[in-house]
């Protein structure tokens, strides 16, 4: 009903506005006068007033009848015409009026907790044109570290007090795919609140520019604005100060600060803490100090300046005419450099003292004299006079170090060829040898006797001897096979042995490899009872090495591709490469003696690796440019190693990858190192045709170094096409070493 009423106060103040409008705008005087809006507020309300008074309506009776379907239907018409009158009032005066909005109608509800009234007002439905309504629900936790919800699926809460779940992230290569694929997202930045990437606006990527270029972020920014001068011109002058703000105290106050430190040196001076310095009054009579009676210094004198040259003969205004330098001799001075020159001047003679000039050479000589002062020593050293026997190292004598081979006993002569390598028997009985033209000769150690020889047409590579005790035979490289030969005159259980190992009755079943294992039928002793066929092209077997136990035999072949290292197993008869890639060229491999440990030497690199694990265990660097040869000390903890540019170096397995020792006693390329099974003995041979044998004895106190002394240099063997001794081998038993040379001579070396 109060709406009701509202309305036709609102209708007839538009009837009114509508008469005054009909009238014309000139028919009384109108007077202007210009006010704020607050008076003009006021007096649209007091006009509001004046017309309200002579219609005053009566506040309706409420008829309970009144809620038929009748009059419900008549007040909804009045209510419609009124809400069409108010949108067009509200539309014309929409700046006065704006307190005249109706709001959603509210309900009175009794309250189930407090039992009393209350106001509810209708939920707010946004329509779809509304901002807010298409808008994510931001997140409201405020300024916190979001790293609190890292563990936690959601990273804050809205205006609700609902979860706001973590959008989906990608790994790297999702975002490497979205930088490629929008050419936009170098345009966004982290939102660490929202976690997730939101574009800049181009205000904010200029102002990024701005900062990485060094500018002002401020794109309005004019460095270089006129000048504007406020107090400069005529009338513009400054009368008053800037300022009209009172003086402050301090300026004519003293300070409290300053007063507490001088008073505090006022009380030092008082109490005697500081002294001043008494007036200095010159005292005219002479001073005398004891100088004796210091203490004497310990400190050496000062030495003395180094005296100037004496002036000579030659240097008189009028020396004599020996002295003086021929036109020759002139010549030959000044076309020489004053570095070389024996003396800096030439004589010159004057008939008097009077004719003789100013010195030419004054500044440069007292500049030098100033360097000799300069640079001259500071401090008197003693000369130290020192032995140079007694800085090498203290060896034992040689003939203290007996037995080691002196002299030649033997020699064998291979005729048609250089010999290329030979092997002693475990027993120290017997010796094989094999040149390039293909001959293998047996002979005996003691009497130099041939006994047997094998003509195979191929070239020898290499010869070594099973180190079985029960068993006698030695093993022969050839161009891509292996040659397995039983020597003559041996004990018949042993032959039998042989013959059961190389050649057994039942053969074991054949394993898929490309290496052919082949017996031989026939008499043992006329060829090999055993052949092994490498493959093609493998080249010629250069370097055999048995295991300790007699059952593994490892070839080295001349072709450096991966093929060239092979391990045979004489009782399966199984051949099998044990690397499939090799770094580098193999020049030599070594079973260790007491190990399951296994050396190959590269050309630059010696790697141990470790058989049951199949690992590798280390890489010793011995500084070669080209090994060529090795071996291992029977007790397993050290090596030597021989290569091409002359150096032989000694490594201690357990002290470092570096070489302990390297010595360099060959003048030409090293061919082939020997421990002595037994001995404290090694050898070297070169190329230069010499054989040097060493002293080397191993202590079990591993804080002992070994010790290394040089015996005797044996020669021989000439020297042919560059090639000197190619191999030697230790014989077992006795201190006696066998060489084999290029000059196609096998030498026994006892002592």
């Amino acid at each position: 009903m109060a709406v009701t009423g509202l309305a036709k106060v609102r209708n007839k103040r538009k009837q009114e506005e509508v008469t005054e409008v009909e009238k014309g705008p000139f028919d009384e005087a109108v007077d202007l006068e210009m006010q704020s809006e607050d008076e003009a507020e006021d007096e649209d309300q007091e006009g509001d007033d004046t017309s309200d008074d002579g219609d005053v309506d009566e506040f309706p009776e409420i008829d309970a009848a009144s809620d038929s379907d009748e009059e419900t239907e008549e007040e909804e018409e009045e209510e419609d015409t009124d809400d069409l009158d108010e949108e067009d009032t509200l539309d014309e005066n929409s700046d006065t009026n704006s307190d005249l909005h109706i709001f959603p109608k509210s309900k009175k509800v009794v309250s189930d907790i407090t039992g009393q009234t209350k106001v509810v007002y209708p939920e707010i439905e946004p329509d779809y044109d509304s901002d807010s309504s298409t808008e994510d629900d931001p997140n409201r936790v405020g300024n916190i570290p979001m790293h609190w919800y890292d563990d936690l699926p959601h990273l804050g809460y809205n205006i609700n007090g609902k979860k706001v779940l973590r959008p989906a992230k990608g790994d790297e290569l999702d975002r490497f795919l979205q930088t490629v694929e929008d050419p936009n997202s170098w345009t966004t930045a982290f939102d660490q609140n929202a976690q997730m990437d939101k574009p800049l606006s181009a205000e904010e990527l200029d102002i990024i520019r701005r900062l990485q270029a060094g500018e002002n972020p401020d794109s309005e920014y004019n460095p270089y604005e006129p000048t504007i001068e406020w107090f400069t011109g005529r009338g513009k002058e400054e009368v008053m100060p800037l300022s009209s703000a009172p003086e402050p105290k301090r300026r004519w106050l003293p300070s409290k600060w300053e007063k507490q430190k001088i008073m505090k040196i006022v009380r030092a001076i008082r109490q005697g803490r500081i002294v001043g310095s008494k007036p200095t009054i010159a005292d005219r009579k002479q001073q005398f100090y004891p100088i004796w009676n210091e203490p004497p210094s310990n400190q050496p004198p000062p030495l003395p300046a180094p005296k100037p040259k004496l002036p000579t003969n030659s240097e008189s205004y009028n020396p004599p005419e020996e002295y003086l330098p021929t036109e020759e001799e002139r010549k030959h001075w000044e076309n020489t450099d004053p570095e070389d020159r024996e003396q800096d001047y030439l004589p010159h003679k004057y008939p008097a003292l009077r004719l003789v000039p100013a010195y030419d050479q004054f500044i440069k000589e007292r500049f030098n004299r100033q360097l000799d002062l300069y640079l001259a020593p500071r401090i008197q050293r003693v000369k130290l006079n020192v032995d140079p026997n007694s800085l090498l190292p203290k060896l034992p004598s040689p003939n203290s170090l007996r037995p080691f081979p002196n002299y030649r006993s033997l020699q064998f002569i291979h005729t048609k060829a250089r010999v290329r390598c030979l092997s002693i028997s475990h027993d120290g009985a017997w010796v094989a040898s094999g040149d390039e033209s293909g001959v293998i000769s047996l002979w005996e150690v003691n009497v130099g006797r041939e006994v047997k020889r094998w003509s195979l047409g191929s070239k020898v590579g290499a010869i070594e001897w099973c180190p079985r005790l029960d068993t006698c035979f030695f093993v022969a490289g050839m161009e891509e096979q292996l040659h397995f030969f039983i020597p003559p005159n041996i004990s018949p259980a042993i032959l039998t042995m042989t013959q059961s190992t190389l050649a057994p009755a039942t053969l074991p079943p054949a394993t898929q490899s490309s290496i052919k294992w082949i017996s031989t039928s026939g008499a043992a002793e006329d060829g090999p009872i055993l052949t092994i066929e490498l493959p093609s092209a493998s080249g010629l077997s250069r370097q055999l090495t048995w295991h300790r136990k007699g059952d593994y035999l490892a070839s080295v072949s001349s072709s450096e591709t991966q093929g060239s290292v092979w391990m045979h197993q004489i009782s399966r008869r199984h051949s099998q490469a044990p690397f499939k890639k090799i770094k580098g060229a193999v020049q030599m491999v070594l079973f260790h003696p007491t190990k399951p440990h296994f050396f190959v030497a590269t050309q630059r690199y010696v790697r141990l690796y470790n058989l049951a694990e199949q690992k590798l265990l280390k890489t010793l660097i011995p500084g070669i440019k080209w090994i060529s040869s090795m071996d291992v000390h029977p007790s397993g903890d050290h090596i030597i190693v021989g290569g091409y540019d002359r150096k032989l170096c000694w490594f201690d397995l357990e002290l470092s990858e570096k070489p302990y020792k390297v010595l360099r006693y060959h003048s030409r390329a090293i061919r082939s190192l020997h421990f002595h099974p037994t001995y404290p003995l090694f050898a070297s041979s070169s190329d230069d045709g010499s054989i040097q044998i060493f002293h080397a004895r191993v202590y079990s106190d591993l804080m002992t170094d070994p010790l290394i002394v040089p015996l005797k240099i044996l020669r021989g063997h000439d020297v042919q096409e560059g090639l000197g001794v190619l191999q030697i081998k230790w014989v077992n038993k006795q201190p006696w070493l066998v060489s084999a040379g290029a000059d196609g001579s096998v030498s026994l070396w006892c002592s």
